[in-house]
């Protein structure tokens, strides 16, 4: 039963990790076109990467839009969390299942609605579209997490402040605050990696000067055949990995999630 256990383990291992590993090694062919296996090896096609201004501008365009929409979310999905976890709020359940919604749904359906329904009615720019989008889908996680993270603080705590003479507020900032702090990290790191990575949604609302890195990648391949989408996939990857083991070895991440 143990060897059968263990066999069914690899699987999964080379089921996960097996298209990360044929990337990763077209990534780093010497060749010049996309192949596995590689044509040697070689980090010409790394090196390409960072030599290529599209990528490294639509690089900060992502970077500058995970950070800014999980802040906003997080921003939203704090108080969301507290009141739901706090207080009796008239149908709670419902609202939290609302709340999750822009995860259970697919992200182009997701995105087509913005599209129909907020951004073509309004007239918002390009980049607001993004960020309202891209916090749109963050707050579900924000709330989730940092509600898991409540849960594990006492009440009694709060009640005890309040009793000596602490307002809701003050008690809120002083002591539930610090004392989700990791719980609040995790929520920004599992939102930033979501964000970051996010290809259905920004695929709708993405527009000329204004692209993100995973759109960017998706355009370049209709036109270009060589190894280096490979090579920034793979970066892109292990980035993604580093992020999340971090956070895992620093704050727990597994707790919360």
């Amino acid at each position: 039963m143990r060897l059968v256990g263990w066999a069914a383990l690899m699987v999964v291992i080379v089921f996960l990790l097996g298209p990360f590993l044929v990337i990763a090694a077209a990534g780093l062919s010497a060749g010049d076109t996309l192949a596995f296996p590689p044509q040697g090896l070689s980090l010409k096609w790394v090196d390409a990467v960072f030599a290529m201004d599209n990528f490294r501008a639509s690089f900060i365009l992502s970077l500058e839009l995970a950070v800014g929409a999980t802040l906003l979310a997080l921003l939203l999905g704090v108080p969301a969390a507290y009141g739901l976890s706090r207080y009796q709020v008239p149908g709670r359940d419902a609202i939290r299942t609302i709340v999750l919604t822009p995860v259970l749904v697919p992200g182009i359906i997701v995105g087509l609605a913005l599209l129909r329904h907020a951004v073509i009615p309004l007239g918002l720019s390009v980049s607001t579209a993004l960020v309202l989008a891209h916090t749109v889908l963050v707050v579900p996680y924000a709330v989730r997490v940092v509600t898991a993270s409540l849960e594990n603080l006492r009440t009694d705590v709060e009640e005890a402040a309040v009793m000596l003479g602490a307002t809701r507020l003050g008690t809120f900032m002083r002591i539930v605050l610090p004392n989700i702090r990791n719980g609040i990290l995790a929520a920004f790191i599992l939102g930033f990696v979501t964000s970051f990575n996010q290809v259905p949604v920004s695929l709708f609302l993405t527009g000329p000067g204004i692209t993100t890195l995973p759109i960017d990648m998706l355009s370049a391949m209709e036109f270009v055949y060589d190894p280096s989408i490979a090579a920034l996939s793979a970066l892109m990857a292990l980035m993604s990995m580093a992020i999340v083991m971090v956070a895992e070895r620093l704050l727990g991440l597994s707790r919360y999630v």
